[in-house]
């Protein structure tokens, strides 16, 4: 059983920065993909950013050009750094990776990290 562990979340002005960690129980250079993902309150789960085993990267229109994901296989982390935050992007914040286990892929999730943004 693979455990994801956020971090980093809290509350910041419109205009500042955060940066989110994951930390995983597993070798992350073993997952497929890593990825971010946001729940606003009434909205639905939402990709926001996504690292592919082949080092592909894939962002939301909405984050593109403030959002950006990286990883750490030595620390088996995932990091999402966020810059011009806006208000709308108030939401938990929550890590996914696919790990193999019997060739079957199975998907992990955190439990999430609040992110407020204050206008």
């Amino acid at each position: 059983q693979v455990q994801l562990v956020e971090s980093g979340g809290g509350l910041v002005q419109a205009g500042g920065s955060l940066r989110l960690s994951c930390a995983a129980s597993e070798s992350i250079s073993r997952a497929n993909t890593m990825g971010w993902y946001r729940q606003a309150p009434g909205n639905q789960r939402e990709p926001i950013a996504v690292l592919s085993i082949g080092g592909r990267t894939t962002y939301a229109d909405s984050v593109k050009g403030r959002f950006t994901i990286s990883r750490d296989n030595a620390k088996n982390t995932v990091y999402l750094e966020m810059k011009s935050l806006k208000p709308e992007d108030t939401a938990i914040y929550y890590c996914k990776g696919n790990w193999p286990r019997d060739s079957i892929w199975y998907a992990y999730w955190g439990q999430g990290t609040q992110v407020t943004v204050s206008s």
